[in-house]
């Protein structure tokens, strides 16, 4: 018998996802049922799902029920993969917590994930999600993409999910890159990583705070937008090349629009917008 259940749609600067409400987690989506629901041709289209799910509900949640937390993030990529964070999937969750009544961020807000419990609260672009510690990786990586003609070296960048992040010579080169074949990675990690490729402000710095432009192939979905994670690794990564003398202020730039980037007592923050542009109902396949 087809099941027909709710879902929304939300995005955190063009990177859109499909929102299933199962408070009481009833539901066990497939990854085939995620990959129709992401369809962009013949289904909802979206960069993953976001399955709104009490912590307490799933097993993946109970450290974070364990924590106070009420609410889990089961993100799933649009390939129908798990994830184990998505930055700008986690403010659009807390903006339908709010907009759904289920939640307040009137005081800041816990919600699970498979990265740990995120903490959200208010900010001056919208949300801001503390990401946590954050591991520099030093092993040497290779990254090739179509587009670029060398093999450039890539930064290791672990936010509770795995980045390696790319410098490039120029916007030209940025505007360049085709994204619609996976970039390689030489060694290839283990559970793959989402890769980012750079290119700096210039000047890097204006009023103590640094500023970058982006591009982003996410495993399991493909180019985005925009990558909430994948932004605060670049950010990162361009911090960490620059030194000691680096801000810990950043705005950084992708397709979709501009973030912000904290660093604050050895964690991240990420700043930025969430929408809701439209609901409805929707028979799985």
């Amino acid at each position: 018998m087809p099941q027909t259940i709710p879902f929304a749609k939300g995005h955190g600067t063009g990177n859109d996802f499909v929102i299933v409400p199962d408070a009481d987690g009833a539901l066990a989506l497939t990854d085939d049922q995620v990959a129709a629901l992401c369809d962009r041709r013949f289904g909802i289209g979206g960069d993953g799902i976001l399955r709104v799910v009490r912590a307490a509900a799933i097993d993946e949640g109970a450290d974070a029920a364990a924590s106070g937390a009420e609410w889990f993030m089961d993100y799933r990529n649009a390939d129908g993969s798990a994830a184990e964070m998505c930055g700008n999937g986690i403010r659009v969750f807390a903006h339908y917590l709010e907009s759904a009544g289920l939640a307040s961020l009137d005081a800041p807000l816990p919600i699970g994930t498979r990265a740990g419990v995120k903490t959200l609260t208010r900010s001056d672009l919208g949300y801001e999600v503390d990401l946590g510690e954050w591991i520099v990786d030093d092993a040497d990586v290779l990254v090739r993409a179509e587009g670029i003609e060398v093999a450039r070296p890539g930064q290791g960048i672990d936010v509770g999910n795995p980045h390696v992040v790319v410098a490039l010579s120029s916007e030209a080169e940025l505007a360049g890159l085709d994204l619609s074949t996976r970039p390689q990675l030489h060694p290839e990690p283990a559970h793959g990583a989402n890769v980012e490729f750079v290119v700096p402000r210039d000047p890097l710095v204006q009023g103590g705070v640094g500023g970058i432009r982006m591009r982003v192939f996410e495993r399991g979905v493909g180019e985005t937008l925009s990558c909430g994670t994948g932004v605060a690794a670049a950010a990162l990564a361009v911090r960490h090349w620059a030194g000691a003398a680096a801000p810990d202020a950043w705005t950084v730039e992708v397709p979709g629009g501009t973030l912000g980037v904290r660093m604050v007592d050895g964690r991240v923050l990420l700043s930025g917008p969430a929408a809701l542009v439209f609901s409805g109902e929707v028979t799985l396949a």
